[in-house]
């Protein structure tokens, strides 16, 4: 198996609409994969996640969020209500994909090849959090990795994106 076909964009994952979310179509660009929730202290996280978007989509950049409702529950809504209320609270335009687990034995297969990453104070395995973020390189890597307190706009989130946009 190739680096490539081992990115994590080669994963078969439905997007919260319904039907399936086609990863590989954001091949050559880089993407932000964020674990989302509606009802968690860093929720708000949500403002700056679509800022990113707004600022580097026509660069080639997009944030894909995924709903992951094992953190105290903190993702309890249908997908119905998810799409309004990240529509109607923070305006959100980025894709959503369908409410998966990150971790444990029902682990979706995208997060199966995102945890081995480690952040810049090496921690690897298990997502921590809501709001963990993973950046996905132009080549289809993992490049970087950003715990869930790490703010979406921050110098160090940022300048990932951009030395892949370069």
């Amino acid at each position: 198996m190739t680096t490539a076909d081992h990115s994590p964009l080669n994963v078969e994952i439905d997007a919260l609409t319904g039907g399936p979310a086609d990863l590989s179509r954001y091949a050559g660009q880089a993407v932000l994969i964020v674990n989302v929730a509606s009802k968690c202290g860093l929720t708000p996280q949500y403002t700056g996640l679509e800022k990113l978007q707004e600022r580097y989509a026509a660069q080639g950049f997009t944030v894909l969020g995924v709903p992951c409702n094992q953190f105290l529950g903190q993702e309890p809504g249908s997908a119905e209500e998810i799409a309004e209320f990240c529509s109607a609270t923070y305006g959100v335009t980025f894709p959503l994909t369908e409410k998966v687990e990150v971790n444990g034995e029902g682990r979706h297969p995208l997060y199966e090849r995102l945890v081995e990453f480690a952040d810049a104070e090496g921690h690897s395995g298990d997502i921590r959090w809501n709001f963990e973020k993973f950046l996905i390189g132009r080549d289809g890597t993992v490049v970087a990795r950003f715990s869930p307190q790490t703010e979406p706009e921050s110098d160090a989130v940022v300048t990932a994106i951009e030395a892949q946009l370069g």
